[in-house]
């Protein structure tokens, strides 16, 4: 059943200040201090059951990369067998729950979340992800549980959209039913959100659900799972099983019973999970619904009228908090030349006063990126720019691996709008600047629509009225979140539904009701309560 009972809509979760002796920060700083100072064990979550494999991951600071906070169980093929009949035998009982019912789990856990749990969310999201006390604020607290309650809203609207006309004598409705099977759910490691929200929505709608978080964020999604168990998930609809990708192939990709992937992470893996569904497309019971959000390349687009301070806040703002590892953030930019030495003296001198290092100093802008692998990567690209004629680090361009995986907030200048780091994904604090001439401006708009491949966010930042009109027009399509005169991240749940298009993803905006449509399979009825007997026509009469 449907249901009938309204859920109210809900308000952002505030964001809490952590000013000097303020509660907050007094109980985070306790618990920061006390999982440092401790060493988990994380098992996998089957069925209910804690299980223990012996095949041990690390989870480490990324600030400080010698410091393990605790060594997590990884599944093989016997133990994701086990999460995918756990979660089919769930099935039948959890999709037969009132749908108020299911809702009012999530809704608990959003509670716990902004209440009890708030401060360890938080505390396992700065240690295990190195994200400064803000950045782990709006993400692990605000940000995840309004998922869960905005998410809750958007599936009694579902429910309530029924169709408009029922004849006389006839009654015509529809069923929201979830998908049969299971969902596999791939979540990234740059936001704690949404390791929680990607099992979670589909969940909220009756599936069940195998979860495979980022090896390097399990710390934190472990906690969320634990959140889940407390506030009344039955047994088996999630299903935490971390594991290494190559598992997933041979084992719940090649699953009968795949009905969909909710996934966040790179393009190389979403178009590799494309194509391995494709491949096993003829043994499923049905097609399976992949809902994607992956790689970026964001833009800061200015024009000559642009305010220089603005633009300098959004480009700091937009490509180096977090380290510049969010799929928004700002990695391009194109500046006309009448301010651009305004714009770069602004920036010298504001970055010069940012401080990067450990987060549990509340004083750091940028703590580090996330592992090794990252942080090669993105030194791997100031080398290539430091050989190059065609561009030049301007600002930053330091990596030191000595304790933590630091990276200094870099940008780059460019004479070639179409260099490699205008068009490739590095995900850290690069940014790269293309300097255009003032009366080139659809030229430029041209370039900044047709360099990247990917489609997911960007701002610009203009005074002009008529200005804005012509780069918003110019830019549709080339982006899913648009910003004018603000930075390309931090979107908000209820207020901008995120998601981007082209090589960016499916766009099916997760914090929206839209995504939420992707994890049902509506039947429509129509009941007839005085149905004809004679199988004849008027028509067919000939007198």
């Amino acid at each position: 059943m449907n249901g009938t009972y309204c859920i109210a809509k809900p308000a952002n979760e505030p964001v809490f200040g952590y000013a000097p002796g303020s509660r907050e920060k007094l109980e985070l700083k306790a618990r920061l201090a006390e999982l440092s100072n401790s060493k988990l064990e994380l098992p996998l979550l089957i069925g209910g059951r804690e299980v223990r494999t012996g095949k041990l991951g690390t989870c480490v600071m990324p600030h400080d990369h010698r410091h393990v906070l605790a060594e997590y169980h990884q599944a093989g093929p016997k133990e994701l067998a086990e999460a995918t009949a756990a979660a089919l035998q769930a099935k039948a009982a959890w999709e037969s729950t009132p749908w108020e019912h299911r809702a009012a789990v999530f809704l608990k856990a959003a509670d716990l979340i902004s209440g009890p749990w708030r401060a360890t969310l938080n505390a396992a999201t700065m240690l295990g992800q190195s994200k400064t006390v803000f950045q782990a604020e709006v993400d692990a607290a605000c940000e995840l549980a309004d998922f869960m309650r905005f998410n809750a809203w958007y599936m009694g609207e579902i429910y309530r959209d029924q169709p408009p006309v029922s004849p006389t004598g006839t009654w015509n409705r529809i069923d929201y039913r979830p998908l049969e099977g299971f969902i596999l759910a791939i979540t990234p490691f740059n936001f704690t959100s949404i390791g929680g929200n990607l099992p979670s929505a589909p969940a909220m709608l009756g599936n069940t659900v195998v979860w495979k978080p980022s090896s390097t964020a399990v710390y934190s999604n472990y906690f969320i799972a634990k959140i889940l168990q407390e506030a009344g998930l039955p047994d088996g609809v999630i299903n935490f099983v971390p594991c290494q990708a190559s598992a997933l192939p041979g084992t719940v990709l090649a699953d009968e019973w795949l009905a969909g992937i909710h996934f966040t992470g790179s393009t190389e893996v979403f178009q590799t999970l494309f194509q391995q569904v494709a491949n096993n497309i003829g043994r499923y019971r049905t097609y399976p619904r992949l809902v994607g959000e992956t790689g970026g390349k964001d833009f800061i687009f200015a024009h000559r009228s642009a305010d220089v301070d603005a633009l300098a806040a959004g480009i700091i703002r937009g490509a180096f908090e977090y380290q510049g590892q969010k799929c928004s953030a700002a990695s391009r930019g194109y500046v006309p030349a009448s301010i651009s030495s305004a714009l770069l003296g602004k920036l010298r001198t504001e970055i010069a006063s940012m401080k990067v290092g450990d987060v549990e100093d509340f004083t750091n802008f940028m703590g580090a990126v996330i592992d090794r692998k990252s942080f090669d990567n993105i030194r791997s690209y100031l080398a290539f720019v430091q050989d190059s004629p065609d561009a030049k680090i301007v600002i930053g361009g330091g990596c030191d691996d000595t304790e933590g995986y630091f990276v200094q907030p870099t940008v780059v200048v460019t004479t070639d709008p179409k260099f490699r780091t205008m068009q490739e994904e590095i995900f850290g604090p690069v940014m790269t600047l293309y300097v255009y001439p003032d009366e080139k401006l659809a030229e430029a708009l041209a370039l900044c629509d047709e360099t990247s491949p990917y489609g997911l966010t960007g701002a610009i930042f203009a005074g002009e009225r008529s200005a804005i009109v012509e780069m918003e027009t110019a830019l549709r399509n080339s982006v899913g979140n648009f910003y004018i005169n603000d930075k390309p991240t931090g979107a908000v749940v209820g207020q901008q539904p995120f998601g981007g298009a082209r090589k960016s993803g499916t766009n099916d905006k997760a914090g929206a009701r839209v995504n939420l449509q992707r994890w049902v399979s509506p039947r429509a009825i129509k009941e007839t309560f005085n149905p004809p007997r004679d199988w004849r026509y008027p028509f067919m009469n000939e007198a």
